[in-house]
């Protein structure tokens, strides 16, 4: 179960009470003209669009090395190499992030209800995150490579 799984059962809320991503403030922000500097035309349909790129179109799908995955936008650390498995997606999965790296938000979006995954320091759109993962966390964090950077370790 993810952590906004997890707090609504906690406190008994129903999966309407969503964080409003465009609204919150986060550690990092930028003027919607700093991002689109920064950022590739790609990178910023996807994180600051909640775009998704074509499955198998990155090549951070086939990262097999030691190292660390971070956002994209901000820099942030987000997920270690270990943690990645091949999920037959077409995108990088993992089974859990390193620690207050990513939050989660409903998403209704395309008719239906998905867990959106994103960065946060910097709001940034990532992914979504499914049920449907390896042991021990049984999650699969479905990412943007877009999204993401690596650095070997």
């Amino acid at each position: 179960m993810g952590l906004f799984q997890q707090l609504t059962a906690l406190f008994g809320m129903k999966g309407d009470h969503t964080m409003n991503v465009a609204t919150r403030t986060f550690p990092v922000t930028k003027t919607d003209e700093e991002w689109r500097r920064i950022l590739t035309a790609e990178q910023y349909q996807v994180l600051r669009g909640h775009g998704t790129e074509r499955p198998g179109s990155c090549a951070l799908n086939h990262e097999k090395r030691a190292g660390t995955f971070s956002c994209a936008g901000c820099g942030q650390d987000l997920f270690i190499a270990g943690k990645k498995f091949e999920s037959g997606t077409g995108w990088p999965s993992f089974d859990q992030p390193l620690p207050g790296a990513v939050e989660e938000t409903v998403d209704r979006s395309w008719g239906m209800v998905r867990t959106e995954v994103h960065c946060a320091n910097c709001g940034g759109h990532l992914g979504h995150v499914f049920p449907d993962g390896p042991p021990p966390t049984g999650l699969r964090y479905c990412i943007n490579g877009v999204a993401l950077n690596f650095e070997p370790a």
